[in-house]
């Protein structure tokens, strides 16, 4: 009998969040109820050097806190799954074998911000690729915004402002390279978030005070699906060690839901069972790759690293003939929609 494991319960939220314990002007009781009305069931704040927010559940919101480890001139790490603050060292193996030592596990964050800009922003890149994290952080709103604003005049400031999704498009082709590498090298999944990175900062300077990507915005853009194989406990002990093992495990699919609110089905099917992100099925005669969409968009699925497949359609399903990790990247109307963890397929 087939195991019907795609019908996973999946749940909706936004990683890498500030408050006003760094550099966020929020309080967790507001950027939680903003959270609730954007439709996310869960957020995990990951202030700057600091572990001091609540968590809980909280207007009906699951609130996990993590750690931005955030040397200041980069190599920040997103630090999941600890219960104290992990004092920064500039040397960003120092910091991964810190988490690790406390029983969590971390994500290098934005780690290809651009050297060219045009604006006072400076770059906080993972400098070194050799260090090795344990998941990456491979699309953030935040940082993608900054990379392309433009403070030269004041038309440019005003665009960045009113057209701002103008300045989101895709996740960077070297980090995509980078995580497809490290998957490569790796037998197990190498898992990969999105981050929000919401602040909502205040600028005040103009005739109309402005606030960069406010939550109310970050949490309704660049998110983190999650599948669970049961719903969220109503205890949040649970609940928070649900969450955190399906982001570790790379049981998620980071998407753009500005784009469109009907987030891909994708999976993989052979004759016995039905898996999703982030898990493993044994490859037989009749094993296909399958998304799932309400309306058209292009598709595209990676093996490995590298692209074997490309189609414009609602639906797709590849049949597959050899093992290896396979994940699916989409776009929409040319920017980038939702892009799954792999999943294993073995021998």
């Amino acid at each position: 009998m087939m195991e019907n494991n795609t019908d996973k319960c999946k749940y909706l939220g936004a990683i890498h969040a500030h408050t006003l314990h760094s550099d966020g002007t929020g309080d967790i009781n507001s950027i939680s109820k903003t959270a609730k009305k954007a439709g996310l069931s869960w957020v995990i704040i990951t202030d700057h050097n600091n572990f001091d927010v609540q968590e809980g559940i909280i207007n009906g919101i699951y609130v996990i806190k993590g750690e931005e480890i955030s040397p200041d001139y980069g190599n920040h790490y997103i630090a999941l799954g600890i219960n104290e603050l992990i004092d920064h060292s500039d040397n960003c193996q120092d910091n991964i074998y810190a988490v690790k030592s406390k029983g969590g596990f971390g994500f290098a964050a934005h780690p290809d911000e651009s050297e060219i800009r045009n604006n006072s922003f400076s770059p906080l890149k993972w400098t070194d690729k050799n260090v090795i994290p344990d998941g990456v952080e491979i699309w953030n709103l935040f940082s993608q915004w900054g990379d392309n604003y433009n403070d030269s005049n004041i038309f440019t400031i005003a665009y960045s402002y009113l057209f701002k999704q103008n300045l989101i498009t895709k996740p960077y082709k070297k980090t995509l390279d980078w995580w497809d590498e490290l998957n490569n090298k790796n037998s197990k999944i190498v898992p990969a978030i999105a981050g929000s990175d919401a602040h909502e900062l205040k600028i005040t300077k103009y005739i109309i005070p402005v606030k960069i990507l406010s939550y109310a915005y970050s949490f309704k853009t660049i998110l983190n699906q999650i599948h669970l194989n049961k719903p969220l406990s109503k205890d949040f002990k649970q609940a928070k060690e649900q969450i955190l093992n399906a982001v570790k495990n790379g049981n998620n699919i980071i998407v753009n839901l500005s784009l469109c609110k009907k987030i891909p089905n994708i999976y993989i099917l052979n004759n016995n069972s039905k898996v999703q992100c982030g898990e493993t099925l044994k490859l037989d005669n009749d094993t296909y790759i399958n998304v799932e969409c309400k309306r058209k968009i292009k598709i595209t699925v990676v093996k490995d690293g590298t692209k074997i497949n490309t189609t414009n359609s609602k639906n797709l399903k590849l049949k597959l003939s050899e093992s290896g990790k396979y994940r699916v990247e989409t776009e929409l109307n040319g920017k980038g929609f939702a892009y799954s963890n792999p999943i294993i397929v073995e021998d």
